[in-house]
């Protein structure tokens, strides 16, 4: 799987709009981003590999009660 990277344009502490794609995609992204909003903050982030599945849940009983 090839490395995603993801563009937030920010507007003070609130990203305003996010995109997630190939590194050369989302650098073209930035850029136009940038043009656009000029006055704003643009990030080109890595996108965290996602963490491995979980196991499942035993199949026992583990309490006696029910949930209300």
């Amino acid at each position: 799987m090839t490395e995603q990277r993801r563009v937030q344009v920010w507007f003070g502490r609130h990203a305003i709009a996010t995109y997630v794609a190939d590194p050369e995609l989302a650098q073209r992204y930035a850029a136009a981003m940038d043009r656009r909003f000029p006055g704003l903050r643009i990030t080109n982030d890595v996108v965290p590999p996602a963490p491995a599945a979980l196991s499942p849940l035993p199949s026992e009983r583990l309490w006696d009660l029910a949930p209300h």
